[in-house]
């Protein structure tokens, strides 16, 4: 026992989704479809705001990052699971699978920084209008985005290095479809204490903060745009608002939903499920979000559309002979 006790396994096993054969080649067929979806849809995002000027703005600024963070997010999980999907294998190294982690964590990090940044441009723009441009500068925009990457990086880079001082006994099956930190911390069989006191502590401030500073911020919002007496100008206000908000929501609905409810409320059925609607489904979901409630943006994916349509078009004629 004392040996076994000191093994280290040299693989985990994702248990994924489903055991059903045809249940998993449809999983198969539909994580895929999001995959693709996702990775096109933010790719568009930002090509439009990249190729029109007149969305050369912080807000989105903002949504290009988060745009291009959203799909390193779901790469992150996707793949992997596809190829065990693909493959019928179910393994993964364990140097593979603390590198997934450490991704996860940081990428997820990152998005709900990039969320708070985008609130504070909403608040500034709606509640400090004659300020915005000489408060929301460039250089402003550019240290916060580099503020959330570093500061997801640190929270990510501590998790995975107490995660190696852990070890793993022979049972090695993870219930989940990726490396996930909570599941990891249950097969452990050393002394997980100082990890789990830094994941209700550290761990817990990339999504505490951000959600208090996004709810601090839309209080003032609502608070400036309740004085504003006409109505058309109260819609104005708030449908300025309602994008990011959707996104927020959709967000930290499902993250608190896991990591801040009851673990006597815990089943790995619930923690996947919801698992998926926060690594795969939403960031799929964004680029529907903020381009069908946007007209800038519906008009920038309109133009670029249209650009490349006439460029293909052009093209095929000067081949044809």
């Amino acid at each position: 026992m004392e040996g076994a006790n000191l093994t280290r396994v040299s693989e985990f096993l994702l248990l994924g989704l489903s055991e059903d054969p045809r249940q998993r080649r449809l999983l198969f067929v539909a994580f895929l479809s999001m995959y693709l979806v996702t990775g096109l849809g933010n790719l568009l995002i930002i090509l439009a705001i990249v190729a029109d000027p007149r969305l050369h703005t912080p807000m989105y600024f903002f949504l290009a990052n988060l745009a291009s963070v959203d799909v390193c997010f779901t790469s992150t999980t996707v793949p992997k699971t596809l190829a065990n999907h693909a493959s019928g294998r179910r393994g993964i190294p364990y140097s593979g699978c603390l590198t997934q982690m450490f991704f996860f964590i940081w990428f997820a990090g990152i998005d709900s920084f990039l969320l708070t940044a985008m609130a504070y441009d909403r608040y500034a723009a709606i509640c400090h209008p004659l300020h915005y441009a000489t408060t929301v500068t460039p250089r402003l925009c550019g240290l916060l985005v580099a503020m959330s990457w570093t500061a997801a990086f640190g929270n990510a880079l501590t998790h995975t290095v107490l995660l190696t001082r852990l070890s793993f006994c022979t049972h090695n099956q993870v219930p989940h479809f990726f490396c996930d930190l909570s599941p990891l911390l249950k097969l452990a069989c050393s002394d997980t204490f100082l990890n789990k006191v830094l994941v209700d502590t550290v761990g817990a401030l990339p999504i505490i903060v951000p959600f208090a500073g996004i709810l601090v911020s839309y209080t003032r919002i609502a608070a400036a745009v309740l004085r504003v007496p006409s109505a058309g100008g109260k819609r104005k206000a708030f449908s300025t608002c309602g994008s990011h908000l959707s996104v927020v929501s959709l967000f930290y609905g499902t993250l608190i939903g896991v990591y801040f409810s009851p673990m006597s409320s815990h089943t790995a059925q619930k923690d996947t499920a919801a698992a998926v609607m926060y690594t795969v489904v939403t960031p799929m979901l964004n680029p529907f979000i903020y381009s069908l409630r946007n007209s800038d943006m519906k008009g920038a994916l309109g133009a670029l559309i249209t650009l490349n349509y006439h460029a293909f078009v052009t093209l095929r004629k000067q081949m044809l002979p």
